[in-house]
């Protein structure tokens, strides 16, 4: 990557929740991530674009932990977490991640859903967690479906509840795993509304998505990914309307339909 082509901020800056260094992944001998540096501000939103198979969920699961990087570091404030004293577990308390397919304990409903990970790993009070899980569940309106079991939900239910879910932890930072993808295309825009309000909230949140209006209007920087590199890293008025790259030209050309 051409680091003159960026404005992610520069090492050294401060307020940077995650700080992604020199990042590779392979499975077997199929290098899946090479060479990737960004970065993550607080309050700021990033959407990571692309085709299949260019390595951006790959990305967000080694961010959470959920894969082991094979080569560089994650910082999380400046610290590593993959050397020395840092505990997973810890770790994920102020990460949190919403996936493409929910992944609702079906055993549970909605409201004990946004509890057990209160309880049971930040050690809330039930009383303390119950008055959260509710704020949130209103939040993203599912507080009249708490009772209900995911079964019993629509897909843009079901995954407004698993955002409650991870809200309810109140992670520093949100990852998203191209949360609309797996709802039927009516679904979509309810998702969307949520992750836009939370935009305006505040909430820092790295989004991998398919959804280009979403990208362009809500983000404060998109990431182009490209076989297993970052290609590109700017403003989305950048990226979408005069981006430098020939790649990203070509990829947004044909997903835009812009011919």
């Amino acid at each position: 990557m051409n680091h003159t082509q960026t404005t992610a901020p520069q090492p050294g800056d401060s307020g940077n929740i995650i700080e992604v260094v020199h990042l590779g992944k392979k499975f077997g001998n199929n290098e899946v991530l090479r060479d990737i540096d960004f970065k993550v501000q607080k309050g700021e939103v990033v959407s990571i674009i692309g085709s299949s198979g260019s390595g951006k969920s790959t990305l967000l699961r080694c961010i959470n932990l959920l894969e082991t990087p094979s080569s560089g570091d994650i910082l999380h404030h400046g610290e590593s977490i993959l050397r020395g004293s840092h505990r997973v577990s810890d770790y994920r308390t102020h990460v949190g991640m919403v996936f493409q397919q929910f992944n609702l304990f079906n055993n549970m409903n909605v409201l004990d859903n946004c509890l057990v990970g209160q309880i049971r790993v930040l050690g809330r009070k039930p009383d303390e967690a119950r008055q959260k899980a509710l704020s949130y569940l209103e939040k993203v309106g599912m507080a009249q479906f708490m009772n209900a079991k995911p079964r019993q939900l629509s897909g843009g239910q079901k995954q407004r509840a698993a955002i409650a879910r991870a809200l309810a932890m109140e992670p520093e930072i949100l990852l998203f795993d191209e949360p609309t993808s797996a709802l039927d295309p009516e679904m979509v825009g309810e998702v969307l509304k949520v992750m836009r309000d939370l935009a305006k909230s505040g909430l820092t949140m790295l989004v991998v998505t398919h959804e280009m209006q979403f990208a362009r209007e809500v983000s404060n920087r998109v990431v182009f990914m490209d076989k297993g590199v970052i290609v590109e890293d700017d403003r989305p008025e950048v990226i979408f309307n005069a981006p430098r790259q020939e790649r990203t030209r070509i990829f947004l050309d044909r997903i835009l339909d812009r011919n």
